[in-house]
């Protein structure tokens, strides 16, 4: 009889240890990286060539939003850029005839300048023809300062320019990173506004696992840290995979009311995250557990 007791009393201590090894670290969610991509401009979204759970590759042509008023307002500035160019083509032709009359009045100058030498000439005449000259550079002064403000003018129409093309580019609306669509905000012929969100995407490989650990763990764990990660694998076992530690929070927080630790519920646990290589079986939401 008291063989029997302590038989019994082993499997019990047996089982009750198996139930303990059982037992993870830390249980949580898998999550992912979500971007939510915008429009960047205003008018009618004429295309939207996704769905939702179609793989998209960095940098693919998604969208494209209405043009037609960028393309006439660059229409317009080019006109208006080459009435400014043909201005400072005058202005150029103006100083390039008072440069002429200035050098043909050095010439008499000199004429008369030699005349007065000889006596053939009057005081009076050299400073009429000095007169002419000072007017002329005036003139030819006035004239370029005439042209740096069409220059200036130009300058400003050109920048116009190049923000109608960026905002030509931004009418297209190019997917930011490689991954899977996740939700589908707009429909092709929609009037769309600039940060009008379009759709969400997010990597799914790898994805992670974020987990709350407790103080008594934390100083055991650490960036880089491979860890084992159990998925379900049916009803009664589970999947083991490899992970590793990301992210470790640098503040504690209060315990998740759906999350468990090893010491049952503590006040305060810290998060962390491990990342997962996703060989299409992960998804979003899902359930894990972690050793570390």
């Amino acid at each position: 009889m008291k063989t029997m007791h302590y038989w019994i009393l082993l499997m019990m201590v047996l089982s009750a240890c198996s139930g303990v090894q059982e037992r993870s670290d830390a249980y949580g969610n898998f999550e992912v990286d979500d971007v939510v991509v915008s429009a960047e401009a205003n008018g009618k979204l004429l295309t939207l060539n996704i769905k939702e759970g179609q793989k998209l590759t960095k940098g693919q042509l998604v969208a494209t939003i209405d043009t037609t008023d960028l393309i006439l307002k660059r229409k317009q500035l080019k006109a208006q850029k080459n009435a400014v160019n043909s201005n400072i083509s005058n202005i150029n032709a103006q100083i390039e005839v008072q440069e002429q009359q200035k050098a043909n009045l050095l010439i008499d100058k000199n004429r008369i300048a030699n005349m007065l030498k000889d006596g053939a000439a009057t005081q009076k005449q050299l400073d009429d023809i000095n007169g002419k000259i000072d007017l002329i550079n005036k003139q030819i002064s006035s004239i370029k300062t005439q042209k740096n403000a069409v220059l200036a003018e130009q300058e400003v129409i050109s920048a116009q320019i190049d923000q109608v093309e960026e905002n030509l580019q931004k009418c297209k609306i190019r997917n930011p990173l490689a991954g899977v669509v996740l939700d589908k905000f707009a429909e092709e012929g929609e009037i769309t506004a600039f940060g009008k969100p379009l759709y969400k995407i997010a990597n799914t490989d790898p994805m992670y696992i974020r987990v709350y650990v407790s103080g008594a763990i934390l100083p055991s764990i650490k960036l880089g840290q491979e860890v084992e990660v159990l998925i379900d694998k049916n009803g009664e076992s589970n999947r083991k995979l490899s992970g590793i530690i990301s992210w470790i929070s640098e503040s504690s927080e209060f315990t998740p009311k759906i999350i468990q630790t090893k010491e049952e519920r503590v006040n305060l646990v810290y998060a962390v995250k491990i990342r997962v290589d996703n060989d299409g079986t992960l998804k979003i939401g899902m359930p894990g557990e972690v050793n570390f």
